[in-house]
């Protein structure tokens, strides 16, 4: 199955009220770098595309709003926008943004899913100029899961409050399969499998947890965890879990950014070669 197929996570927003400070964060934090996309920018709110140090393609956008709260929400490829819609609202979801064509670009539209987080749907336009670009991000997308690179989107993670009841919203709304897997600090983790290939995200269980959250968000591989966390802290944001180490070597922190919103660090095992 393609990384552009229904039903895979293929994109993140980031809406602030503040696009300045978002970029002032995260760029030297991660190496990002920002192109603002005039086609999306409308009634004087920027549209910023966020690309990936060293990569030939955005892989999100922060989106300016004009009212107060923070917020992030994945976006997942649609078949048929407002099919999915119907389809999710009556599995539970509330429409945010009602399914709006954006030119011959898109179709979007924004949901919160049962728990409350916010995701987006969207479809690809049929324009020639619009598939040849479809076409080429998704052979980058395909090379980024291969061998993605430090700063880059590789996994996203839900945290619930009621796992049985998000299983079962994803799995009916996308086709989403989870397996149980391991977790640093014992709370029970279940890996996601949004197609064919291996697990692209991860689920917490907070249902036994009297401090559990509800949340949906990307995560960000980079070179060492633990010094980005820090990193991040003494640039305003808090560490909200870890720099924790799963059973494999993994490292792994949950992040909130000055201004509030959600993101994952990780980095791989360190891999020591045999004689």
């Amino acid at each position: 199955m393609s990384l552009m197929s229904p039903g895979q996570v293929v994109w993140f927003e980031i809406c602030t009220t503040d696009p300045k400070a978002a970029t002032d964060f995260y760029g030297p934090l991660l190496g990002w770098n920002f192109e603002v996309d005039l086609d999306s920018s409308v009634d004087g709110r920027a549209y910023t595309r966020i690309i990936a140090p060293g990569a030939p393609w955005p892989m999100g956008a922060i989106q300016q709003g004009d009212t107060g709260g923070e917020s992030l929400n994945l976006s997942i490829l649609s078949a048929d926008v407002h099919a999915d819609v119907d389809k999710l609202t009556a599995l539970g979801a509330q429409v945010l943004v009602p399914a709006t064509a954006v030119g011959e670009v898109t179709v979007f539209a924004r949901l919160a899913d049962p728990r409350g987080n916010a995701l987006s749907l969207f479809s690809r336009g049929e324009s020639a100029k619009l598939a040849e670009r479809a076409r080429a991000t998704e052979g980058h997308m395909e090379q980024a899961v291969a061998a993605p690179q430090p700063g880059a989107m590789a996994r996203f993670e839900i945290g619930t409050t009621d796992a049985q009841a998000t299983r079962d919203f994803y799995a009916a709304a996308f086709g989403w399969r989870f397996e149980r897997g391991e977790s640093a600090d014992g709370t029970p983790y279940f890996d996601v499998f949004t197609g064919a290939q291996g697990p692209v995200g991860g689920l917490r269980d907070y249902s036994e947890s009297p401090e559990g959250v509800d949340y949906v968000m990307p995560c960000f591989l980079v070179s060492d965890a633990v010094t980005i966390s820090t990193a991040a802290e003494q640039a305003g944001a808090r560490v909200e879990y870890g720099p924790a180490t799963d059973p494999e070597g993994l490292v792994f922190s949950r992040v909130l950014d000055p201004r509030g919103t959600r993101f994952g660090l990780f980095s791989p095992p360190v891999r020591t070669r045999t004689p």
